[in-house]
C-alpha cells in the first residue's frame, strides 16, 4: 500500500544511524514496513495498545519480512503502553516516532518517557493532531532540541512534524543546540508560492480557533495567540 503524504514525509526526515527505531501506535504497520524497506534501523519496533491489530501486523510482518532469511530486516512486535516502552533494555541510538494522536496524549507519553528513562538520549519524530502549543511548550520546557521541523497539509489538514533531540540529564548543559521554539521556526520559511499559501491558511486557522475561546483563555493560549499574531504580522 501507498504511504500517504504525511507518512512519508515522516519517513524523508528521518536521520542515519538509528540501531532502534520505535513506530508507535502504528496502526497497520505501515510507517515500520516503510523504515524495514529502507533498512534506516538495526531493529524495527512495531507499537501499539491494541492486540488484535498487534497480531495482523506480525503477520503481515512474519510473511512479507521473515526473519530467517534476512537479518537486515529485523523487527519485534510490543503490545505495550507508548510511555511503558522498555527503551533501558536496548542499547545504541534510539529514535521514537508517535503520529495520529492529539497533542495532550502526545504530551504525556513523550513526558513519561523522558521521565522514565533521564539516564538515555532519546530523539523523537512526533506528528501530533491539534493541540501543538502545549506539546511544545512541553518539549521546550524539558530542554529538547531542534533537529528539524515541517509544516504539511493533507486532505485540508494541516500537520507539524517536530523532530527533536532529548539529552540525557547528565548532557543537557553541555549541548549547544537551540531548543525547540514554543510557535515554531522553519515551519513559517516557504521557499515556493504553494508553501507560502499553506502556511498563512494555517496560521489563519490556528488564529481563528484560540479567538474563539478568546473570554475562557488561559495564560497559555494568551501567550500562543500573541505568538502566532506576531508570525503573522511578520510574513
Amino acid at each position: 500500500m501507498k504511504l500517504s503524504h504525511r507518512l512519508s514525509e515522516i519517513i524523508n526526515m528521518i536521520g542515519p544511524q538509528y540501531e532502534h527505531i520505535w513506530d508507535c501506535c502504528c496502526d497497520h504497520g505501515l510507517l515500520g514496513a516503510q523504515i524495514l524497506k529502507q533498512k534506516l534501523a538495526t531493529t524495527t519496533h512495531f507499537v501499539d495498545i491494541v492486540p488484535e491489530l498487534m497480531q495482523q501486523v506480525e503477520h503481515k510482518l512474519q510473511l512479507f519480512f521473515p526473519l530467517s532469511t534476512d537479518i537486515t530486516s529485523h523487527w519485534q512486535v510490543h503490545c505495550i503502553d507508548v510511555a511503558r516502552l522498555p527503551l533501558n533494555d536496548y542499547q545504541g541510538r534510539q529514535l521514537v516516532i508517535i503520529a495520529g494522536v492529539g497533542g495532550d496524549l502526545m504530551l504525556q507519553m513523550v513526558q513519561q518517557l523522558i521521565s522514565a528513562h533521564p539516564s538515555l538520549s532519546l530523539d523523537f519524530l512526533l506528528c501530533p493532531v491539534h493541540h501543538v502549543a502545549k506539546l511544545r511548550a512541553m518539549l521546550n520546557v524539558s530542554q529538547c532540541q531542534l533537529i528539524d521541523e515541517q509544516l504539511i497539509c493533507e486532505n485540508r489538514r494541516y500537520y507539524e512534524l517536530l523532530y527533536v533531540s532529548q539529552p540525557s540529564a547528565n548532557q543537557i548543559n553541555l549541548t549547544s543546540a537551540p531548543l525547540i521554539s514554543l510557535f515554531g521556526d522553519k515551519i513559517w520559511q516557504s521557499h515556493c508560492a504553494e508553501q507560502s499559501l499553506v502556511i498563512q491558511r494555517y496560521l489563519n486557522k490556528l488564529l481563528k480557533h484560540y479567538s474563539k475561546t478568546a473570554n475562557t483563555k488561559s495564560a497559555l493560549d494568551s501567550r500562543v495567540i500573541e505568538g502566532y499574531q506576531q508570525i503573522a504580522d511578520s510574513l
